[in-house]
């Protein structure tokens, strides 16, 4: 048997109190009671809303074989008969664990964060990776103060290549988790108007997202967007934190890792690229120019971890879009096609454009039209109206000729579209399902966009539910 941790490694790192018989080891790490699989270790985490103490008998009878628990919750477990970690506080006691799983670890080890684009980065970075070696990464977006430091902890000791994502909402959130994972190269994909509500100006969000060079291992390299308007700002910082390697991605003639031809088609994206001084040609099977610049990013550092890129670069054809981040469906109705573009997972004015540029060039059939189903971006803040608003350009150079929106930020765009477009608000997504069903015609191409909290996945599968696929 092949142990993630031994008992004895797991009581030491996390510098715990064994109670009762240690197994001799445990096969994964979990938080979640519901999935936690047999023979792994239950970490009690307390969170906002859940005490993973409350959890510990289902946990027990899905069955882990340890419990890491605080010691201050132990009375209330009663006499539970099952090997335990007693420690002062469980998700302390987890980053101990983590800097652990660090230290033993001679992965060449990469953190990604940005704007946009970190997730769909990381899994490139996955596919890209796998040719050349063993590769963990972090899964969904467990990239903040627990998800970072869990997601370290499961890396196991032979790990050739590890790939993390680094998150925040606010300032001095990414330095903890890089000096924890302390990268050899850092990417920062992109800075736009995420979370612009809890800073004065990108600047701001440029200065947060420059805290990953914070635990850049020395000789490390950073990977920056060099088409973006804070290049410098981000160089400067990565300069100023000690990095000693600063590499520029995009289409910019003085970028290291360039774009140098792409061809957009309905269902792929054909590119070639100049990586260092070598040419690599590819095929992404999803279509959007963004892509293109993740893939960039990606290929840059598979280059600068010495794995193969030829075959990193063969490995973006079995790429696809992830649920809610473009992935998508052709529905039935009335006997014929539509196309529905599921970009639910999120939205800020950077992952909006984007969006709309895909829908721009996604081909509509019979007398199709373009028809874009949006929900307010949050945490912008005082800028909330002004970026709202600022979508009008992008949708009619994107060809929208349907314009259906929820959420009291987007009755800004409705002011600024209303007698250039067909467009309808209601105040939730409940509401705007209803007219979506009258809307909807056979041939059209259909985009759902929104931040999370408006709930518009649910659009998207009650649109699944009613049609059926022709996939």
């Amino acid at each position: 048997m092949t142990w993630l941790w031994t008992g004895d490694a797991l009581v030491e790192a996390m510098d715990g109190r064994p109670l009762g018989t240690m197994p001799e080891g445990v096969t994964g790490l979990s938080i979640d009671s519901r999935t936690i699989a047999a023979g792994e270790a239950f970490f009690a985490i307390r969170g906002e809303r859940f005490d993973g103490h409350d959890f510990a008998s289902a946990a027990l009878a899905n069955g882990a074989g340890l419990l890491v628990v605080s010691e201050a919750r132990l009375p209330a477990l009663g006499r539970l008969q099952v090997p335990m970690i007693i420690v002062d506080d469980v998700l302390e006691a987890l980053g101990r664990l983590a800097i652990a799983a660090r230290a033993r670890s001679r992965a060449t080890v990469i953190a990604v964060t940005g704007s946009a684009g970190k997730t769909t980065t990381k899994e490139m970075l996955r596919r890209a990776l796998e040719p050349s070696g063993s590769v963990h990464v972090s899964p969904a977006s467990f990239n903040n103060h627990w998800g970072v430091p869990l997601s370290l902890a499961r890396m196991p000791a032979e790990t050739r290549f590890a790939v993390f994502e680094l998150g925040m909402n606010h300032a001095g959130e990414i330095g903890p988790l890089s000096r924890l994972v302390r990268p050899h190269i850092a990417i920062i994909t992109t800075i736009a108007a995420a979370h612009l509500g809890n800073f004065d100006s990108l600047n701001g969000i440029a200065f947060a997202k420059a805290e990953i060079f914070e635990g850049l291992e020395p000789d490390g390299h950073a990977v920056l967007n060099r088409d973006n308007e804070k290049f410098s700002l981000l160089k400067k910082a990565a300069v100023k934190a000690g990095c000693a390697h600063v590499h520029g991605f995009g289409e910019h003639k003085r970028a290291e890792f360039r774009l140098l031809n792409i061809e957009l088609l309905p269902d792929c994206s054909c590119l070639t690229a100049r990586i260092g001084t070598q040419d690599v040609a590819l095929k992404i099977s999803a279509p959007g120019r963004h892509l293109a610049q993740n893939a960039l990013a990606t290929l840059g550092a598979v280059h600068l971890a010495g794995a193969d890129l030829a075959k990193a670069a063969l490995s973006f054809s079995s790429i696809m879009p992830e649920k809610g981040r473009g992935e998508r469906h052709l529905l039935e109705l009335d006997g014929s096609p539509f196309t529905l573009i599921d970009e639910s997972y999120n939205a800020n004015p950077a992952s909006m454009r984007a969006a709309l540029e895909n829908l721009r060039d996604t081909p509509v059939s019979l007398r199709g039209r373009r028809i874009a189903i949006l929900g307010d971006m949050l945490e912008l803040g005082r800028f909330s109206r002004d970026y709202h608003a600022g979508l009008a350009e992008p949708l009619q150079e994107a060809g929208v000729e349907v314009l259906l929106l929820a959420g009291d930020e987007m009755r800004a765009l409705h002011d600024c579209v209303r007698g250039k477009m067909s467009v309808d608000h209601r105040a939730n997504a409940e509401e705007l399902a209803e007219i979506i069903v009258r809307t909807i015609q056979p041939g059209d191409a259909v985009m759902v966009k929104s931040s999370n909290g408006l709930g518009f996945s649910k659009i998207v599968q009650a649109l699944m539910d009613r049609y059926a696929s022709r996939a």
